[in-house]
């Protein structure tokens, strides 16, 4: 459990991060992918991908990368895609990876896209298993949305899957939205349609929250306690974002000044 000064610190630099978003939209993208399930792999493969969608934050425009869309243009039937799936998975990456050569210096907010399994790695690998020589996005250019949350809320902001919920609790549309389940089931009987609106729904469902959050709308499980931490900076900033809060101490303060006052007053007349 973290101390409350690292919880206060924790909250003050993922709010000054949502500034910096807001303040740059033109900066920032927001991006996320579907592929194969990797449960199910043999050891050491990586999933193959079947869509990617990346939003600008300023403007909400979506440029996605698909399998079936790829298919579509070289008229390959939706029955014969398996049989060509590599070719239509390297052409698609292709064509990510020229989007990405030009908003290399742009910063990329995601969900969980942390390493091999699912992420930018990922990625990068089943390209150059196809065959492509990716471009490497700096580390220090993304933002895992996941953990910004939590450093804004605290860990009970939402219960698992905490998007899903909190895509629930701000009542936010589900249509198209696949869980991870349902998308690895998808991916099984070829429903490459089906996984790309489920990626362009999560991106809208993303950039939704993101935009709740920096609005300070977003509604969430935690406690002022979970967010804010129990600490002298923590209850000053609770008070600056909470009217009730900034009333509770207003009132309190004037208690306490009032009782001083009334202390030294009679200390002073000798009562």
């Amino acid at each position: 459990m973290s101390k409350p000064s690292e919880r206060f610190k924790k909250r003050k630099n993922a709010k000054e991060l949502l500034q910096r978003i807001s303040d740059n939209a033109i900066e920032y993208l927001i991006i996320h992918y579907s592929c194969e399930s990797f449960y199910d792999l043999p050891e050491g493969n990586t999933p193959r991908i079947t869509s990617i969608g990346v939003r600008y934050v300023k403007n909400a425009q979506t440029h996605s990368f698909s399998i079936h869309k790829i298919a579509e243009l070289r008229q390959i039937a939706s029955d014969q895609i398996n049989q060509n799936y590599n070719d239509l998975e390297k052409a698609m990456l292709d064509e990510y990876f020229d989007f990405v050569s030009k908003h290399i210096n742009h910063k990329w907010i995601h969900i969980n896209m942390r390493n091999i399994n699912y992420g930018f790695e990922a990625i990068n690998h089943r390209y150059r298993v196809l065959g492509g020589n990716p471009i490497s996005i700096n580390d220090d250019s993304k933002i895992d949305l996941a953990r910004l949350f939590i450093d804004l809320y605290g860990k009970e902001y939402a219960p698992h899957p905490r998007f899903e919920s909190l895509y629930l609790l701000n009542n936010i549309t589900m249509t198209d939205f696949l869980n991870g389940t349902q998308e690895a089931q998808a991916f099984v009987e070829g429903n490459y349609v089906g996984l790309h609106q489920s990626t362009l729904r999560k991106i809208d469902n993303m950039h939704n929250v993101l935009t709740l959050a920096n609005e300070d709308d977003l509604k969430n499980k935690s406690t002022l306690f979970q967010m804010y931490g129990i600490s002298l900076s923590g209850l000053y900033y609770m008070s600056k974002d909470n009217w009730i809060v900034a009333i509770i101490f207003w009132i309190t303060n004037t208690i306490i000044a009032t009782v001083i006052g009334i202390g030294v007053t009679l200390l002073i007349s000798g009562k």
